[in-house]
């Protein structure tokens, strides 16, 4: 399912409304109109399309954006990672949000079509795995158990399949009922890749979906069920999942804010990206626009997500106000700096950062 939205939802700005945004449901509000300031005459459309998981950071970041400079018009989609990188490649769109990194003949097709790109990191994510509230038994799985379970020829039917001293107990029996991200989604790519070695190595018969909520669906109504999905999806359902613990060989760990931060929360912590187009940099909206992420906010900003003492950029901030996780401060300095040679690569120079 392909979500959409573009301006018109600053007011009432929360969390739950961007990740329903990810789903799909706020489409309809595409074509509303913009309203704010108009601080520095900018007018311009830029397109932005991709991941479905990462559409509510890009839908925030779009929003504060226009709300500052409102004759810029910037529709966010969330067609895929796979399928966007299709249209970006293709040079259809400005903006690719990315739950992976760009794969070899993504970048192959980039070239092909003569689209150089910058490829940065906007929010970092956990993936969590997530089971019935009524399943008692599975708090926490190894990430060798997670493999045994889900790589491609897997014999784990039953919850006894996975752990032995399971087997003799009264869900021992009980079959496995498998829910995960579907194959155009980088939340799949990047799963299959860590639990299983390589992207696209996975068992065949699980209910894939392309939207995360059919699978808080489809684990919540039945005992015996298990899926994977974004982080946030389960913030925003806790009544109704219950989380597992990953144990990566120091113990259980859960995704929270610090453990996916400092890297703790392992091997299911992922960087997202933005993939900015180069020769679109010539065009001065857009140069604004991909400066905007990498800026600090202004106080005009929800400040429920910023720690007494913090300074974040709008890419950081954005990430924390739709259930993601902020980049650190390095990698900000960093990105800014690449957007800095990619704005030399194109006659222009760079701006202040605040």
């Amino acid at each position: 399912m392909e979500g959409d939205t573009a301006s018109g939802l600053r007011s009432g700005l929360d969390r739950r409304a961007y990740l329903a945004a990810a789903g799909g449901t706020l489409a309809s509000l595409a074509g509303c109109l913009v309203r704010g300031e108009d601080s520095r005459g900018l007018e311009g459309r830029i397109v932005v399309d991709g991941s479905n998981t990462l559409l509510p950071h890009g839908a925030a970041v779009a929003e504060e954006f226009q709300w500052r400079n409102n004759r810029v018009r910037i529709p966010v989609r969330g067609s895929g990672t796979g399928a966007g990188f299709q249209r970006f490649c293709a040079g259809d769109t400005a903006v690719q949000n990315a739950s992976r990194a760009i794969l070899p003949e993504e970048e192959t097709l980039c070239g092909n079509n003569d689209i150089d790109f910058l490829e940065l990191e906007a929010a970092l994510d956990g993936i969590a795995i997530w089971v019935h509230p009524d399943n008692h038994w599975c708090d926490d799985l190894t990430v060798e158990e997670l493999h045994r379970l889900w790589r491609s020829g897997s014999d784990v039917e039953t919850w006894g399949d996975l752990r032995e001293e399971w087997a003799d107990e009264p869900w021992g029996d009980e079959e496995i009922d498998l829910y995960g991200r579907d194959s155009a989604s980088g939340t799949f790519d990047y799963f299959t890749e860590a639990i299983n070695g390589e992207y696209g190595n996975i068992r065949s018969d699980f209910s894939a979906s392309a939207d995360t909520n059919v699978i808080v669906r489809g684990v919540r109504g039945n005992q015996y069920a298990l899926g994977f999905g974004g982080a946030g999806y389960y913030y925003e359902n806790e009544e109704d999942l219950k989380l597992v613990g990953i144990d990566d060989g120091n113990g259980p760990v859960i995704p929270t804010r610090e453990t996916i931060e400092s890297g703790e929360y392992s091997p299911l912590s992922r960087p997202m990206y933005v993939y900015i187009s180069v020769p679109e940099l010539q065009r001065p909206e857009f140069r604004a626009y991909a400066s905007f992420f990498f800026e600090e906010i202004d106080d005009d900003a929800d400040r429920e997500v910023v720690d007494e003492g913090e300074t974040l950029t709008w890419t950081q901030w954005a990430a924390r106000m739709v259930g993601f996780y902020a980049i650190p401060d390095e990698t900000v300095a960093e990105s800014r700096e690449r957007l800095d040679v990619a704005l030399e690569s194109v006659g222009e120079t760079p701006g202040e950062w605040e």
